[in-house]
């Protein structure tokens, strides 16, 4: 049974080479059909593919609260592009989600994109990103990340997407993006470049840098933005970094976060979906409930403190696998606002994290256990 299942992968993964082999021109208008057409020839060689290989609403095996939601939206998140000449293993990881996305049937609402579509915040990283995912079938919502914000301080962002923080209702939810890496100014003084600029940013842990927050602004328009809810509504707030402090070190950390957290205490439950920390990630801290995303790019190691104890830590990579540990998912929106929060993790089988788990601090619900240890 092992033997067959591995030759079932094995064939699956070349027909899905054939199509990342097939996309040399990613401008070309013939994306969509190449896309749909993978697949179709996989069907029809007769091959089924691995759970772990599909859309994570085709998949079995993924874990679900019991109760129906009231409706879903997809996420993919920290693709770190480069140019597609340099290295396009990203490019082609991200158009893997893309492909994931388009595949889920029924569609979803919209596809929000957790942040970090650029490595280095230039031109044609952010555009190599619009292009891929200007084919999602389904509305794009977009937050901005570091590495695509402090080359040119948003410039580029701004003429693609408009501005980093807005929000919007859907279907009874009020969505808030929040841009959360602002920084204090540590480059004027030092004389440094725009792209000494962008790399100290990105270097994390360069003791450098300073603490990512959201800002006085940015907390003075949140106020206002949600003084017209009242205390039951349904909120669901996405931020880049996490808003909570997880591990300074490698900033995975949000300065203000106590201040972003009493602004939304009043409200009966609010849920947080943060990217940034490239894994499987949740938390919950009050009447507030954290969700990480994974990364198309690369998983991020565990922090060797601090980590929240409501988090199942995936399994340790493969090293020798780039796409393992990475992947992309779907957030199923219940009634009362609360969602399970599904990773659809490239290789393997999907993980949800159920409303139920958070709401019983962990004591239900429980998410697998991973079968090696994380790192």
């Amino acid at each position: 049974m092992n033997h067959k299942r591995k030759d079932i992968e094995t064939r699956y993964m070349e027909s899905r080479q054939e199509f990342f082999t097939s996309l040399n021109n990613l401008d070309r208008r013939s994306f969509l059909k190449v896309s749909s057409a993978a697949m179709g020839a996989v069907l029809a060689k007769g091959l089924v593919p691995p759970a772990s290989f599909l859309p994570v609403s085709v998949a079995q095996g993924a874990e679900t609260s019991g109760d129906k939601p009231a409706f879903r939206f997809a996420y993919i998140s920290d693709s770190h592009l480069y140019g597609k000449d340099l290295n396009d293993r990203f490019a082609r990881a991200l158009l893997r989600a893309v492909d994931d996305v388009n595949n889920l049937d029924p569609q979803p609402d919209f596809v929000f994109y957790g942040g970090d579509l650029a490595q280095l915040g230039q031109e044609h990283e952010l555009e190599l990103g619009a292009e891929i995912l200007k084919h999602l079938k389904a509305p794009l919502k977009i937050m901005v990340g570091e590495h695509d914000w402090y080359l040119d301080l948003g410039e580029k962002w701004r003429s693609l997407y408009g501005e980093p923080t807005y929000s919007w209702d859907h279907k009874g939810v009020h969505f808030v993006v929040l841009m959360s890496v602002m920084e204090r100014d540590f480059w004027t003084q030092r004389g440094m470049t725009p792209m000494e600029r962008m790399q100290t940013v990105a270097g994390l842990d360069n003791g450098v840098q300073s603490p990512f927050m959201v800002g006085a602004d940015q907390r003075e328009w949140l106020k206002k933005d949600l003084e017209k809810l009242p205390n039951n509504a349904r909120l669901i707030i996405f931020s880049h970094s996490p808003l909570y402090k997880l591990y300074k070190n490698w900033n995975f950390w949000t300065d203000d976060a106590d201040e972003v957290q009493a602004i939304l205490r009043r409200f009966d439950k609010v849920v947080v979906i943060h990217g940034h920390t490239h894994q499987l990630l949740t938390n919950r801290i009050g009447n507030i409930y954290f969700h990480g995303v994974l990364s198309t790019a690369w998983p991020w190691p565990y922090a060797p403190q601090g980590m929240p104890k409501l988090t199942i830590e995936m399994s340790r990579p493969d090293p020798f696998n780039p796409n393992d540990g990475c992947g992309d998912g779907e957030v199923l929106v219940h009634a009362d606002g609360l969602v399970d929060k599904v990773y659809n993790l490239w290789n393997r089988n999907p993980i949800t994290v159920t409303k139920g788990y958070l709401e019983g601090w962990g004591k239900a619900s429980v998410p697998p256990k991973p079968n090696r240890p994380s790192y």
